[in-house]
């Protein structure tokens, strides 16, 4: 379709969403010339994109579905618990009405596995977070025609690890942040005690939870726990799949599950599926912060307050990552009890913290007073749908 500018949303779980699709609403808003498609493959998602399109948005938009056939998405039920293979396939059964758009707009590079060399349609980039994983920088991603990222910090690390030059990436800020209340906070438990907000990641080698997550529940839940109230808000994706495996590290891990008693401690709230995971209900309402990788971590410190970390891979022979930024804000334990001896005065310990933090924040989220980051990433897709494709993707 000519002058087309597709939002491609292929996920099953919501946690992308909001990365793009307040760009969507900004360009259906400003542009009158071009088609504006949101392409999803669940009602679920779809239901998701129109709650932040707004329902007058939601009406002027086109819609394609990418859901595969009935008995085909049956059939790969099984095999998509250990790959995403209905992402791919749903892919692969749409190439070529996808490749038939200006643009094409992902929050993941799956999308790049069915691009036609051939085509005129370019692909934009806009990660689902600002994190500090070496996936984050993946060589792959270079085949983006263009690359919009929330901050210096991304923008330099992937030039300097030779993942695209300067001239194909855009720094527009944290479009997420644009469709959400920032000020809002909801009250969760019916005490006035501190509230932590648990955040482990789901990749089975750096995230925490596989070998000190259910200690650390445990603490919570027992005498020595019951001053603070705790939030468990993992990676939407770490309950998605009881085996979780790496491809980047080739590894795989059973994930513990939750125990009954943790359930029934009126200190802890857990929440393993539902959408507060990802529109920022948690990160908004805590005190502090424990986790290890999630970039959710920067959208925590939207307001500065103390956080905690279980660096559960650094020792690991396996791993390629370096030190972790956001570590440098809060404060590192090797395991649950040396995170649960952190816990007490923290909040006093955070002044000394607070400046770090902000530098952290400045250099990962870019932030233009007047100028919102879902309108800067719109004019980059304006401006890439006007450009001819210069180069030859990988």
């Amino acid at each position: 379709m000519p002058d087309e500018i597709l939002f491609l949303f292929n996920h099953d779980a919501p946690h992308q969403v909001a990365h793009i699709a307040g760009i969507a609403r900004a360009l259906a808003e400003r542009e009158t010339g071009r088609t504006i498609t949101c392409a999803t493959a669940t009602i679920a998602i779809r239901d998701r994109v129109e709650a932040v399109l707004g329902a007058r948005v939601a009406g002027q938009v086109n819609w394609l579905d990418i859901a595969l056939p009935a008995w085909l998405e049956s059939a790969l039920a099984l095999p998509n618990r250990v790959a995403p293979v209905r992402r791919v396939m749903r892919l692969r059964h749409h190439a070529r009405r996808i490749n038939a758009a200006t643009v094409v707009v992902s929050a993941e590079r799956t999308c790049l596995s069915i691009r036609d060399p051939a085509g005129q349609a370019q692909f934009a980039y806009v990660p689902h977070g600002a994190g500090d994983r070496m996936v984050s920088y993946h060589p792959g991603k270079g085949g983006f025609d263009r690359i919009l990222v929330s901050g210096e910090k991304t923008a330099r690390e992937m030039i300097q690890r030779g993942v695209a030059p300067a001239e194909r990436l855009r720094v527009v800020g944290y479009p997420k942040f644009n469709t959400i209340d920032l000020n809002r906070r909801e009250r969760l438990f019916p005490n006035d005690n501190p509230v932590l907000v648990y955040n482990p990641h789901f990749d089975p080698l750096l995230s925490s939870w596989y070998d000190h997550g259910p200690a650390l529940l445990d603490w919570f839940a027992g005498s020595a726990g019951q001053n603070y109230n705790l939030i468990f808000a993992p990676h939407i994706m770490l309950f998605r799949k009881t085996l979780h495996i790496s491809l980047e590290y080739r590894t795989a891990r059973l994930r513990p599950d939750i125990a009954p008693h943790w359930r029934t401690a009126p200190n802890i709230l857990i929440d393993t599926g539902s959408t507060r995971l990802v529109d920022m209900t948690y990160t908004l309402a805590a005190d502090a912060y424990v986790g290890d990788v999630s970039s959710q971590v920067y959208e925590f410190l939207v307001h500065p307050r103390p956080m905690l970390f279980i660096d559960a891979f650094s020792r690991d022979p396996r791993s390629r990552e370096g030190a972790y930024p956001a570590w440098r804000g809060g404060e590192v334990a090797r395991d649950a009890a040396g995170l649960a001896a952190l816990i007490p005065g923290l909040w006093q310990r955070q002044a000394a913290l607070r400046d770090t933090q902000a530098a952290l924040f400045a250099d990962t989220i870019s932030h233009q007073p007047g100028h919102p980051a879902v309108l800067r990433a719109a004019e980059a897709l304006i401006d890439l749908a006007a450009s001819p494709r210069a180069w030859t993707p990988r």
